[in-house]
């Protein structure tokens, strides 16, 4: 196994437009980040990934870059950004940027220059065809956002991609000057000192040949089988690695949509020199039976551990993976797998166990270190998010679901949940900003929020410290050989893990009861590592867990 800096680490993602406002504009900014720092020094994270900071319209909130190598004004300056770069490498952290290579926005010079002619040179910077044969879009393709994925341009007769908004075109990468504007623009940061990239929809930047029809299957395997995969796609990989990356003391993270168990070892493995690691969306999308909000199924946890036992096994000594529960992308941790009611402090604790002790570099989201929960938006008006906006409006004209039907779903799954603004105190918009923020504040602000938690030593935050410390001193946290006990019960999750001399068994209850299992030998007290509870209910060699609870044993 090949060790690096970036495996042990814990990644700590920012959402800049939501993490602090310093100048009480309503939006998150570069200043509020570095306000924030000894903050994140004293959480025991050490990588922090930020959103998207580039240039951007904000069609879909940094997301659509309009210029990769320039800080959008209204996140600061390039002077706030080498400030906070320098700040957070003095406080013993690295820094990785948010690489959106599959697309730019339709206001970078590049676009603008490809529409203004068919011969400019930079019209091949993109994907133009000819409507087809009927007058309509080159072929079936759906945007993840919802509608066609190609737009008409009346001016040239002729249809860009898009496999997001219409203001998202998709880039050629077949052009290698497409390529190598992107490793430039990489260059431009790592020369800075940047400590790698967060790859966006990395998977996605090899077309298929022909731009074939999609299948009528659902939207999950067209997405493997169609848009990403694709037959070029790892010669890009490997020429960006040895142009680029292995070019400095930096690492890749791929945002792994549409991979999956058995071709993952393509991206990641140590001989393939392509990435350092990736994460799946299998747990992400665990409840997901299709696409974001009408498939919805009951969270299961045998379904869990079979997911986490295929992946762990895909890559065991060949590869490496980031392990994330959460992200900008999908509704809060404890609200879609734990209990953010009457359990919400247990459950949130006991999520984070579970997530800590698993193999790979950890993903932390901003807010579930308090236990943020998802926020119930009282209108369509409310809603930011385009992906939910473009859900709403499609199937609202198409009569599928009424009003009140469509705003249900997403406030259950839409990614506006992920996105309201930090809770740092009681105050007004929980301490964020004293104006009105982009996106309204969750109302339980005033119970959960991070002043509240640091002065409780019985707080989520505190259990978040103090188990990063723990994993910090323990390899076989991240590292160690998995023997899972009781596999098919479907309420406790339960793990041996082994790395060296190191031993510890893991059992976690996800239920609203009590459960009990037995060990073989009844276990000390004093070999307790981390219990979300204050006690521990112990007759014999039988431990009887409380709902929610979790723990951690040393067996060695």
């Amino acid at each position: 196994m090949e060790l690096s800096w970036f495996k042990k680490g814990t990644i700590y993602q920012i959402y800049p437009r939501s993490f602090n406002d310093s100048n009480n504009d309503g939006i998150g900014d570069l200043r509020g980040i570095i306000e924030k720092l000894d903050y994140l020094q004293k959480l025991n994270v050490d990588i922090l990934w930020l959103s998207p900071i580039f240039s951007s319209p904000n069609d879909d909130n940094g997301y659509d870059i309009s210029d990769y190598c320039s800080i959008m004004p209204e996140f600061g300056s390039m002077d706030d950004f080498d400030e906070l770069l320098e700040k957070t490498h003095e406080k013993g952290m690295r820094l990785i940027l948010d690489l959106v290579a599959n697309h730019c926005s339709d206001e970078h010079e590049w676009f603008e220059h490809a529409k203004k002619s068919k011969n400019s040179p930079y019209r091949d910077y993109f994907h133009w065809r000819k409507p087809s044969a009927n007058g309509g879009p080159p072929n079936n393709w759906k945007s993840f956002f919802g509608g066609s994925a190609w737009e008409y341009d009346e001016a040239s007769g002729e249809y860009y991609l898009h496999l997001f908004t219409r203001k998202q075109p998709d880039l050629n990468w077949e052009n290698p000057k497409v390529r190598e504007e992107i490793y430039n623009a990489m260059r431009f940061w790592l020369d800075k000192g940047v400590d790698g990239f967060r790859m966006d929809v990395i998977p996605l930047i090899s077309k298929r040949e022909g731009y074939p029809d999609a299948p009528n299957v659902g939207f999950r395997k067209i997405i493997e089988d169609v848009y990403a995969n694709g037959p070029t796609l790892h010669q890009y990989l490997k020429e960006m690695n040895e142009k680029v990356v292995s070019q400095y003391d930096a690492f890749s993270l791929a945002e792994g949509v549409g991979i999956n168990h058995d071709n993952a070892g393509l991206y990641i493995n140590y001989d393939r020199k392509e990435l350092d690691m990736l994460y799946h969306f299998d747990i992400l999308e665990c409840t997901i039976v299709n696409g974001k909000f009408e498939e919805v199924s009951p969270f299961d946890l045998v379904n869990m551990k079979r997911i986490f036992k295929k992946w762990r096994d895909a890559v065991h000594e060949k590869g490496w993976l980031a392990n994330a529960m959460g992200n900008h992308d999908f509704a809060r941790m404890v609200s879609r797998f734990g209990n953010d009611k009457e359990y919400w402090l247990e459950s949130a604790k006991m999520l984070f166990i579970m997530q800590a002790t698993q193999n790979g570099t950890l993903n932390i989201y901003q807010g579930d270190e308090i236990g943020m929960t998802n926020i119930k938006l009282n209108s369509i008006e409310e809603v930011k998010d385009v992906q939910s906006l473009n859900f709403y409006e499609e199937n609202i004209e198409t009569k599928k679901y009424s009003e009140e039907m469509a705003l249900d779903m997403i406030n259950k799954e839409g990614r506006d949940n992920a996105r309201t603004p930090i809770q740092w105190s009681d105050e007004i918009n929980g301490g964020f900003s004293i104006t009105e923020p982009w996106l309204r504040s969750n109302p339980n602000y005033n119970s959960i929020n991070v002043r509240r938690q640091e002065s409780d030593p019985n707080s989520i935050l505190n259990f978040y410290r103090d188990l990063l410390k723990v994993r910090k001193e323990n390899d076989v946290f991240v590292y160690g050989d998995f023997e899972e006990l009781e596999f098919e019960n479907p309420n406790l999750y339960i793990y041996k893990k082994q790395f060296g001399k190191q031993r510890i068994i893991v059992a976690l209850n996800f239920s609203e009861k009590d459960a009990s299992f037995i060990m073989e030998d009844k276990p000390s007290i004093e070999h307790i590592i981390i219990n979300n509870y204050t006690e521990l209910d112990v007759e014999d060699n039988q431990i009887c867990l409380q709902p929610y609870q979790g723990i951690i044993i040393r067996l060695d």
